[in-house]
């Protein structure tokens, strides 16, 4: 296949609204295998058991799709407007990831990935599939293989030309492409990231311990959160975005190209007190059209309970109280640790 073709599928890929995209094969990643199951025989991925079922497919892109000669890796930014942390300084207000604050990326970037590959097939009568983080797909390693950036001692993926807020999707194709020269680390002596953390969820540059990170504590656990822990969520009700913030590589970040990735207005800080009051009916039309919406509403009013706890706002004593006899047990306990948390104040 000539490089024309590779560089037509890039400039139409652009032209969609990515801000970067390269190339890698499918067998580029030989040692993300050994790495998942470090990370998984040490108990690091949590209640997240998908990650141990699918890690063949995970470990080798090959396995998922042996058709496939080529992967495209395409990146979108996301970079916020606004500075993140800002609103941790505002008790009665929840911290909501700025990736979660727009519309659901999911559909965002996997429409975008389907018009490129639409018409990939439409040129040149090849055989294609989309990702975009549902499946069992290492993107961040796929990206650094191809060239677009690398993955920092945060594990998530930055880039001298775009920082780290972007979203990754993947493009398997059974046309053959010359492989892009795969990216190194610029992360030096930096520890910007992992000094960030609130809850020292990095045991070591460059792996993640999930079950003290605040992402996974707040979308993928759906038990009470242990007692340590909580103090040091803070108001942050739906993932965190400390670590990307502190990379000093986002002297580069591209701003968003699509206005659907952008905050609303009313998830920058919404208050605690309102959120805390939906219903489960309530809740889905709140947060219709938006990721939150996946992890229901009984894990999310346990988030905002916590940050209600750690508000030391005697005002939501009453709102926290109102919440002791929940349905839902785990929403209960996080009532009755607010109260208590609340009680001298």
């Amino acid at each position: 296949m000539s490089d024309g073709v590779k560089a037509d599928v890039i400039a139409r890929a652009l032209g969609e609204g990515f801000v970067a995209g390269k190339v890698c094969k499918p067998n580029a990643i030989p040692q993300v295998m050994e790495r998942l199951d470090a990370f998984v025989a040490s108990g690091f991925h949590g209640q997240m058991g998908w990650m141990a079922e699918r890690m063949n497919w995970r470990g080798d892109p090959q396995a998922l799709w042996p058709e496939a000669r080529s992967i495209i890796m395409l990146a979108e930014s996301y970079t916020p407007e606004h500075d993140p942390t800002e609103v941790l300084e505002y008790v009665d207000r929840g911290a909501i990831s700025v990736y979660a604050q727009g519309r659901d990326y999911h559909d965002v970037v996997k429409k975008r990935l389907k018009r490129v590959a639409r018409w990939m097939v439409e040129q040149y009568g090849c055989e294609v599939k989309v990702f975009v983080d549902t499946a069992p797909v290492s993107e961040k390693a796929l990206a650094q293989a191809a060239g677009l950036g690398w993955q920092g001692k945060h594990t998530n993926l930055l880039s001298r030309d775009f920082g780290n807020w972007v979203f990754l999707g993947a493009i398997f194709t059974t046309l053959e492409m010359a492989p892009d020269p795969a990216e190194v680390d610029h992360c030096g002596s930096c520890r910007a990231c992992l000094t960030a953390c609130p809850t020292e969820a990095f045991p070591a540059p460059y792996q993640l311990d999930a079950r003290r990170c605040i992402s996974y504590l707040t979308i993928e656990y759906d038990g009470p959160v242990e007692l340590e822990l909580r103090p040091k969520l803070g108001n942050r009700i739906y993932g965190c975005d400390d670590c990307l913030a502190a990379c000093p590589w986002n002297k580069f970040a591209v701003a968003a190209h699509d206005i659907r990735l952008l905050a609303r207005d009313d998830l920058v800080a919404p208050p605690l007190a309102e959120l805390a009051v939906l219903d489960d009916a309530a809740f889905r039309v709140f947060f219709s059209g938006s990721p939150i919406k996946r992890i229901g509403r009984n894990r999310f009013v346990r988030n905002v309970l916590y940050a209600i706890g750690n508000s030391g706002s005697a005002a939501l004593r009453g709102t926290a109280q109102a919440l002791a006899d929940d349905a839902d047990p785990v929403v209960a306990d996080a009532a009755r640790w607010a109260v208590a948390q609340l009680s001298d104040n």
